[in-house]
């Protein structure tokens, strides 16, 4: 008999094998760029907007009403049947007004969003950039809720609606995606940035119920291991705003059960460090120490630190004053406390090093590159692959900072939510508009 908590799936499962769909073809384009100082040219593969069909039906749309919608580039050859899923960050909402500033945002609409996305790192198809998953089907899931693809409800108050619909446009993906193929997948890798590197905490076990009785599936989190810790004056501005995230969004009934079961306030089931020990799904831990996103504005947030004291050392770290780095260190020892359980675990993955990065696996030059970060002499990718594919043993955990010489150490890319990929020049966006247009004429 199909309980309650599986209703959904298959409910979800028959829409996606009633009716003909039109097929789909996805269009790259490669063009060079250069890589920092080096000057190297590589290609870029462009990937285009697929918005997600019959996502109403489902209730399943962005905070404006906009559509959801996500990116497909292929598999082939031994990687055919094999998905890789990549949430796309972008941090959070927690109250009316700055859930209807990202409405109007590509963080809140489709309809503002880049019609086309450029996949590195662990999105790429060149063997020499992303030797374990280059030919796998690689699916980047937009992200326009701001509740991590976990909330489920709505606000109206006059002429202003928002839907705070995360969970339904992760089901309306997945839907669509059983048509393109995913029915047949033989191995999963559920992964995402920052805020969607949260969002992996929410529904790596909820796809493990999805893919055939025989098919393997393991998820990772990049930079997505957010703590539950006070800031540089005590006060805990992180648990605040995580509550009102999920107070607003309706996310408390899609948090792990077993989770709420054991904490004193359901919101703080949307940490990380609370609901990892619950998933039994394989996992991989990606996260720098010194995470800038959670030093800018968790662990030193303007509100901490109004006169900017810290404001030399978060631009630069070599800036930081001596007691700023002890305390920063106290931040890494914080996490690395956070994770010693997870640390003993007999199918879990850890890469923890001591840069000052924020999202790691879709940067090229940070996943795997010659002068990419190593810890014991290991890029990201080559220990992230040794642990999905049981070559080694993958837990490492790199010395204090500033012992690593390895890091890019990219600060300026990493103030505010980021998005893990490049701008394009004024050429480039030409290129863009004419992909588009030629889209439009097919």
């Amino acid at each position: 008999m199909i309980g309650p908590s599986n209703l959904r799936w298959v409910i979800f499962l028959a829409l996606a094998l009633i009716g003909s769909y039109p097929l789909r073809v996805i269009h790259s384009l490669g063009d060079g760029r250069n890589h920092g100082q080096k000057q190297k040219q590589q290609q870029r593969l462009l990937v285009p907007m697929t918005l997600v069909r019959n996502a109403s039906s489902l209730g399943a749309v962005c905070l404006d009403g906009s559509p959801p919608a996500y990116h497909i580039h292929r598999g082939f050859g031994s990687g055919l049947h094999n998905w890789l899923l990549q949430f796309e960050g972008g941090g959070w909402c927690n109250d009316v007004a700055s859930c209807l500033e990202r409405s109007r945002s590509r963080r809140g609409s489709t309809r503002l969003m880049n019609k086309l996305e450029v996949f590195s790192g662990i999105l790429s198809d060149d063997p020499t950039m992303n030797p374990d998953f280059y030919n796998w089907n690689r699916v980047k899931l937009r992200y326009c809720d701001g509740a991590s693809f976990g909330g489920d409800s709505e606000y109206k108050n006059g002429s202003t609606v928002l839907f705070f619909r995360g969970q339904r446009i992760w089901d309306a993906i997945m839907v669509d995606l059983f048509s393109e193929g995913f029915l047949l997948a033989q191995k999963v890798f559920l992964s995402g940035c920052s805020a969607g590197g949260l969002a992996t905490f929410l529904h790596c076990d909820d796809l493990a119920q999805l893919i055939p009785p025989n098919a393997s599936i393991k998820c990772m989190s990049d930079a997505g291991f957010f703590l539950d810790v006070g800031d540089i004056t005590g006060n805990n501005t992180i648990s605040l705003f995580f509550r009102g995230v999920v107070n607003l969004q309706g996310v408390q009934k899609n948090l792990q059960a077993i989770c709420r079961s054991f904490q004193d306030y359901l919101y703080q089931c949307f940490f990380p460090q609370y609901s990892l020990p619950y998933i039994r799904t394989p996992y991989f831990i990606l996260n720098s120490a010194y995470d800038v996103y959670q030093f800018h504005h968790i662990f030193v947030p303007p509100s901490a630190d109004p006169r900017g004291h810290w404001n030399h050392c978060k631009l630069n770290p070599a800036e930081c004053t001596g007691d700023q780095i002890n305390i920063l260190q106290g931040f890494r020892y914080k996490m690395l406390a956070a994770l010693r359980r997870f640390e003993n675990s007999m199918n879990g993955g850890m890469f923890i090093n001591s840069c000052f990065a924020h999202c790691q696996s879709e940067l090229q030059e940070t996943w795997f590159a010659p002068d990419s970060p190593r810890v014991h002499n290991k890029t990201i990718a080559e220990v992230v692959g040794d642990w999905y594919f049981e070559r080694n043993v993958t837990k490492e955990v790199d010395c204090p900072y500033p012992c690593d010489l390895t890091c890019h150490n990219l600060i300026p890319a990493a103030q505010g939510p980021r998005r893990c990929n490049v701008g394009a020049s004024v050429t480039i966006k030409r290129i863009r508009m004419l992909i588009l247009l030629f889209l439009v004429l097919l």
